[in-house]
């Protein structure tokens, strides 16, 4: 429900909403320990900071770089693999494709099933890209 109330604030040109509302929810479950989310609430936060200011990557890596910790802690590999993304289209857009690459290959790797699914069609698409 958060993530998709902050894409569709978003989508309507309210940016810092969006990252407001992650944010809020963020700290509200800290304290309760429902985590389960996270993962793409990090994500989500990175890609909105890189819809806001393109130029300022940092902080949208960081977030990025959260997901991914928080969905390899959790074991979901579908979060993991869409955080994986994320970042290799960042490194991608910086020039840094084998960083790229080498990060998402494994993460696709894992996967033995379901590849007509968008994440993995996506993933497959970036590693294409990446390869060539």
């Amino acid at each position: 429900m958060v993530v998709m109330q902050s894409c569709a604030e978003a989508d309507a040109g309210h940016i810092d909403d969006g990252l407001s509302r992650i944010n809020a929810f963020l700290a509200e479950t800290q304290p309760i320990k429902q985590r389960w989310l996270d993962a793409e609430l990090h994500r989500h936060r990175g890609s909105l900071l890189l819809r806001r200011i393109p130029a300022e990557t940092e902080t949208a890596e960081a977030a990025f770089q959260n997901a991914l910790a928080v969905a390899r802690s959790q074991r979901t590999k579908t979060f993991e693999l869409r955080a994986a993304v994320a970042l290799a289209r960042l490194w991608r857009d910086q020039g840094k494709r084998n960083a790229a690459r080498n990060l998402l290959t494994p993460v696709y790797g894992w996967f033995t099933q379901g590849f007509d699914t968008a994440d993995l069609k996506q993933a497959k698409d970036l590693l294409d890209e990446l390869s060539s």
